[in-house]
């Protein structure tokens, strides 16, 4: 429904991605120093969009094989670039809770990659196989670490006493 209606408005694909990552960005700002339990949460919560997109069978479409490309996303290539914002709130708030960037980005680059093999080895799920949407998913981890590691950055600087002042 929302890769719809983004098909049919492209122009809306860069501000939504945007809004993603402020939201993301002001929630783990928000929640920093919360419970861990809260990231967590906020963790399983952004990892339901990425199952309910990746491994909800479509009915009547079936695929034999793996699509192997490598291509640059556009401003106007929605299913790229929903690739793209569809890893980073998962892997966003995980780095958030465990402090562990480059595990977070492997974790994501690996969970990718897991469901690609599960979409080329089960072709009844009617999902396609392709190894640009593991290419975007971790475009997608890597971006979520970036404004991670920017958001704990610019949170411990707004918490810090600063000489002086």
């Amino acid at each position: 429904m929302i890769t719809n209606f983004l098909l049919d408005n492209k122009a809306l694909m860069l501000p939504a991605m945007l809004l993603v990552a402020a939201v993301c960005v002001g929630v783990g700002y928000a929640v920093l120093r919360a419970r861990p339990w809260v990231s967590w949460a906020l963790v399983a919560l952004s990892l339901v969009p990425v199952a309910a997109l990746a491994l909800t069978p479509v009915l009547g479409r079936s695929f034999q094989f793996c699509a192997v490309q490598f291509a640059v996303p556009t401003l106007h290539s929605v299913e790229s670039l929903a690739n793209v914002a569809l890893f980073v709130p998962p892997v966003f708030f995980a780095t958030l809770v465990t402090r562990l960037p480059l595990v977070m980005l492997a974790a994501g680059t690996i969970l990718s990659a897991e469901i690609e093999v599960f979409q080329g080895l089960v072709p009844e799920v009617g999902r396609a196989c392709d190894t640009n949407d593991w290419a975007m998913n971790t475009a997608g981890a890597v971006v979520a670490v970036l404004l991670a590691r920017a958001t704990v950055a610019l949170s411990d600087r707004v918490r810090t006493p600063q000489p002086g002042r």
